[in-house]
């Protein structure tokens, strides 16, 4: 809990000192009458790797992504390194109806899992102003499967993400963000004790931090790092951090990914609580994320 309070506590610091920056060059320059200018692609698109980036689409923008992530390669030729075992897709479409909000949709084989996203840009970091960006990211799901039998009420099938992210260009070539979230699952499995009672595997709820970045070695390609870190304990089945390192080609209307990871589950809430993929048993996937823009 004390360190809960303190990454906290450190991001507020953070969001105050940028609010503060930004009131202040706001107000110098209004004098002078010049207008702010934004920091743009900090990110290509929407995705590092199995976050979300801080960048949101300018209006009128509509992206068409597929994520798709193979078995793990632990099993080696057996199952030709986890490309043919069994594998997760999730298939979505983002648009931006206004500045600086995107909502989507997408489905998932995992659980036949349906999710909805939404993307604000609360702030924006600025040329020789606010040093960085903040983007809150919220998605929630549901698992559609006509047969599970777990859930008592159909209230129970939905699961919740939300994250701030807070994001800066570095110079043109780095790019960096760090970003705390809260899952919550209505559901979460149990146990039966020896005192004959159910007791959860899980708290419903879990706190974790990622930190993501890219690094442009050319003008359309970059190596992009991911690490997700579980802070909240639960009982039992404690999820495994998550490490990813990958290679993005990117165009105006055409983002490529691939990386391995050891997160299989795509949709972050699931990642985060139910990962059990331990990268330090060589248990890495290969996964890449496939998105196609469109401007209206």
């Amino acid at each position: 809990m004390k360190n809960i309070i303190r990454l906290l506590t450190f991001f507020s610091f953070l969001l105050v000192m940028c609010s503060m920056v930004q009131a202040q060059d706001t107000t110098a320059r209004a004098k002078k009458k010049v207008k702010l200018e934004d920091v743009t692609n900090t990110f290509a698109g929407n995705f590092v790797l199995d976050n979300q980036s801080v960048s949101v689409p300018g209006k009128h923008t509509l992206d068409l992504a597929i994520q798709h992530r193979f078995g793990t390669i632990d099993n080696g030729y057996k199952d030709m390194y986890g490309v043919f075992a069994p594998a997760n897709i999730r298939i979505s479409a983002a648009y931006t109806p206004i500045d600086n909000l995107e909502i989507g949709v997408g489905i998932c084989k995992d659980r036949l899992q349906w999710d909805g996203t939404v993307k604000y840009s609360i702030s924006r970091q600025h040329v020789n102003g606010c040093p960085v960006s903040l983007t809150y990211f919220g998605d929630m799901s549901m698992d559609s499967r006509p047969d599970a039998g777990n859930f008592v009420n159909d209230i129970d099938r939905f699961s919740y993400f939300n994250q701030l992210i807070l994001g800066s260009k570095i110079s043109d070539k780095l790019s960096l963000q760090v970003a705390p979230s809260v899952s919550y699952f209505n559901n979460i499995p149990g146990y039966l004790s020896s005192e004959g009672t159910i007791k959860p595997k899980m708290k419903n709820a879990h706190i974790a931090f990622a930190a993501s970045g890219i690094y442009m070695i050319s003008t359309l390609t970059g190596i992009m790092f991911n690490y997700d870190q579980p802070i909240t304990q639960h009982p039992t089945n404690n999820p495994h951090p998550n490490l990813s390192i990958g290679l993005q080609v990117s165009t105006i209307t055409h983002t490529f990914q691939i990386f391995f990871g050891n997160y299989q589950s795509i949709i972050p809430q699931n990642n985060n609580v139910f990962n059990q993929n331990d990268y330090t048993k060589n248990q890495f996937l290969l996964g890449f994320n496939i998105t196609k823009r469109f401007f209206y």
